[in-house]
């Protein structure tokens, strides 16, 4: 005979113990590590910038972290050797020997070369030109084993894009300073000065989308006496694009009739318009660009995500523009590289606070497990391509990051 008062049911005994006083689980804080931070000197012709400026250096080299230049690396920055070195960094003159470091930062996404120079599981950030990219170049990153993050991807807490919002102030400036040039004889513009004299009407500015670029170069236009029209899809960045100028604007949305009529008398044409996920989109066809005026500019600062124009082309800095349909197409990808001490100093001061949480975390999946915004900025990791976009661009199989790191922990 059993002892009924020594049964225990089969619920009872796996509840057992769930009402009881737990003992306290605290989170294990991460060890901090010194990091070993590469800055190659950038082989393209068209980039005069540097990732990482001395100040920076100083910063990192303060939280016990390690700095390898390639000399000449700073010098179209006008950065010299010796404003390195007394920054506290090494001055390599082997490319190679950069290479070796646990974190690689470039402002130009590395060449097919100097992928076969990375090791798995290096840090790579850099950005990506989508109208260069292709298939060989992701399967040359994913057979490396590296995590490669975008730098204009990487988000902030109020999931802004920060490199992408100080690129886009300079481009934003840049564009009106550089139509401005373009409208010239000389250059084979219409030989209009943008913002006119007394009694000569300014020139008419066109921009395409109301976004951080569309507002630097509404400030500029307006700054120089252009007249300028603004077009966007959204109402509340038109709204806000009045307030932040402080005066009413000739605003719009894209209707394509309106937008063909206003191109037709356009004497310069700005696309700004960007995508958070992919390519941008088409927003002035072939047929628009051929009724406009002979001599007429488009700056499509939108180039680096394919180019919001159909006409428009990627250029350099050395070739900046083409000419169709008689009218002036610049194309340059990185605009702010025309102001490469400027724009070294910013890129500089969002990388700088990264790579100082890389070594706060130790290891860069602690990172990447503990913010999702920075987590949004890999596209590569270990093998796997985590860009969604891109998996669909080149038709390459997509693993989920979240779900790459959960398996990891």
């Amino acid at each position: 005979m059993t002892d009924d008062s020594k049964k225990v049911s089969f619920s009872d005994f796996f509840a057992e113990g769930q009402y009881q006083t737990q003992a306290e689980t605290l989170e294990v804080g991460y060890k901090s590590k010194s990091i070993c931070i590469g800055i190659p000197k950038e082989d393209s012709v068209d980039e005069n910038r540097i990732s990482l400026v001395p100040n920076s250096i100083r910063t990192l080299i303060g939280y016990g972290h390690k700095v390898k230049v390639e000399s000449g690396a700073g010098l179209k920055s006008k950065y010299s050797d010796h404003d390195y070195s007394e920054a506290g960094a090494i001055i390599e003159h082997s490319k190679e020997e950069v290479f070796q470091s646990d974190v690689l930062v470039k402002v130009s996404p590395p060449t097919l070369d100097e992928i076969e120079l990375l090791h798995p599981n290096q840090i790579l950030i850099s950005p990506i030109l989508l109208p260069k990219l292709t298939e060989e170049y992701i399967f040359a990153l994913k057979k490396k084993r590296v995590i490669a993050l975008a730098m204009e991807y990487l988000q902030s807490d109020d999931g802004s894009l920060p490199l992408v919002r100080i690129m886009s102030e300079i481009a934003g400036m840049a564009s009106i300073f550089t139509a401005a040039e373009l409208l010239s004889h000389n250059k084979g513009g219409r030989g209009v000065l943008l913002g006119g004299v007394s009694g000569v009407p300014p020139a008419k500015v066109v921009i395409l989308g109301a976004g951080v670029v569309g507002e630097f170069a509404t400030k500029t236009a307006l700054g120089m006496g252009a007249s300028v029209r603004i077009f966007d899809n959204e109402i509340a960045k038109l709204m806000r694009i009045q307030n932040i100028i402080g005066r009413h604007l000739h605003t719009s949305t894209f209707n394509p009739v309106y937008l063909g009529y206003q191109l037709i008398s356009a004497d310069v044409v700005i696309g700004a318009v960007h995508s958070k996920t992919g390519r941008s989109p088409i927003l002035v066809t072939e047929d628009m660009v051929s009724k406009m005026k002979p001599g007429a500019v488009i700056i499509d600062v939108s180039i680096d995500q394919g180019g919001c124009i159909e006409t428009s082309e990627v250029t350099s800095h050395s070739k900046p523009f083409v000419i169709k349909n008689e009218i002036i197409h610049y194309g340059v990808p990185n605009i702010a590289s025309k102001v490469p001490r400027t724009a070294s100093m910013a890129v500089s001061n969002i990388i700088t606070p990264l790579l100082i949480k890389v070594g706060d975390y130790g290891i860069l999946e602690n990172l990447l497990y503990a913010s999702i915004n920075t987590r949004h900025g890999v596209y590569c990791y270990k093998g796997a391509l985590t860009n969604e976009y891109l998996s669909h661009k080149f038709n390459i199989k997509y693993q989920d990051i979240n779900l790459l790191l959960a398996s990891k922990f």
